[in-house]
């Protein structure tokens, strides 16, 4: 098996793998196991979940809930694999160089980003569930994902579609405005998610569509959306008062809203059957994302349906940008200086 093989065959595994990482930190914030484990990278001290009385001996603040704490050590596990799958990513890439200029570039950023997220990991638990650092570690753990999967869907692209290509014309892609302000609108849905679930806002409103009763209920944006908040001493559970919670919930609504509209506007611009469908998966998902928001807050947050409103987030934004990837190409003639800068970029 050649080097270029190797790396398609890991991409996919460890794309893969950031989704059930993903899903994995998803089960612990709703399962409130965030801090299952008081300490980092171990556990009480130890590189698995000690029994109690080792536990009382290391933390007697915090008393072991073994499920908890095995769901937190768990994650951390995955989340260690993914690291070493992403440093045998950048070596293969490496080591395909002659065949992928331009991966490795792709891989060291994928090895940076994990890097990041397991500092972010530490963050989470040193900082008590501090909301700003819980949410970035979820968009973190979203971008793995992303980038992950597109560095898997480059790899399985014909290699050879750039070198015989007319060299006096390179594929130029204008991707309507539309589809880029529903990827911002997206991502922006994605970091409300987790600031609402971060803050404990997931009932922040009672009914549906009102809010507490009302189209427009109490509401105190200023505490909401307060980004430079003290630390500490513990978020579990959330510190914010009713009305925070409530805005929160509401612009998270609002935003859904924005959102649906903009992919509307989308599919009625898409030309081609091609891109039309694509766009039409788009709305489908859209839509399971908006009745599983229902349900999250007629029924009070069941596990099962807060579960799969992140796996429909995270393959929402999968579709979005597959959208943009297949777009239709049109050619255009280039100078001498962007042929090879083009080329290069076609091949990975």
């Amino acid at each position: 098996m050649n080097n270029l093989k190797i790396v398609r065959t890991l991409a996919l595994l460890a794309a893969c793998m950031a989704f059930t990482v993903v899903m994995l930190g998803a089960a612990t914030r709703l399962l409130d196991a965030g801090l299952g484990c008081p300490d980092w990278p171990g556990c009480y001290g130890r590189l698995v979940v000690p029994q109690a009385h080792i536990a009382a001996q290391f933390a007697p603040h915090a008393p072991l809930e073994a499920e908890k704490a095995w769901m937190e050590m768990i994650h951390r596990y995955l989340a260690a694999s993914l690291g070493l799958m992403a440093m045998l990513l950048v070596f293969f890439s490496w080591r395909a160089r002659t065949q992928a200029p331009g991966l490795l570039r792709w891989t060291s950023l994928l090895l940076g980003l994990v890097i990041v997220q397991g500092a972010f990991g530490a963050w989470t638990v040193t900082l008590k569930l501090w909301p700003q650092v819980v949410t970035l570690h979820l968009l973190g753990g979203f971008s793995c994902l992303l980038l992950l999967s597109f560095i898997a869907w480059r790899v399985h692209q014909p290699e050879a579609a750039a070198v015989f290509r007319a060299v006096t014309q390179v594929p130029t892609v204008r991707r309507p405005r539309m589809l880029w302000l529903a990827l911002l609108l997206l991502v922006l849905q994605i970091a409300l998610g987790g600031w609402t679930s971060s803050n404990y806002a997931g009932i922040g409103c009672i009914g549906f569509p009102t809010c507490n009763g009302q189209w427009w209920p109490e509401m105190d944006f200023s505490s909401a959306f307060h980004l430079t908040q003290s630390i500490g001493p513990d978020y579990l559970y959330g510190q914010l008062h009713a009305s925070a919670r409530s805005a929160i919930q509401w612009t998270h609504r609002l935003v859904a809203l924005a959102l649906g509209l903009t992919l509307l506007a989308l599919y009625w611009q898409a030309q081609r059957s091609e891109q039309r469908r694509a766009v039409l998966c788009c709305l489908g998902l859209y839509l399971l994302q908006v009745g599983l928001g229902i349900v999250l807050v007629v029924w009070s947050l069941p596990f099962p349906p807060a579960l799969l409103h992140t796996a429909g987030a995270a393959l929402l934004l999968l579709a979005v940008v597959y959208c943009g990837l297949i777009w239709p190409r049109q050619t255009e003639p280039v100078n001498q200086r962007q042929k090879t800068w083009h080329l290069a970029e076609e091949v990975i």
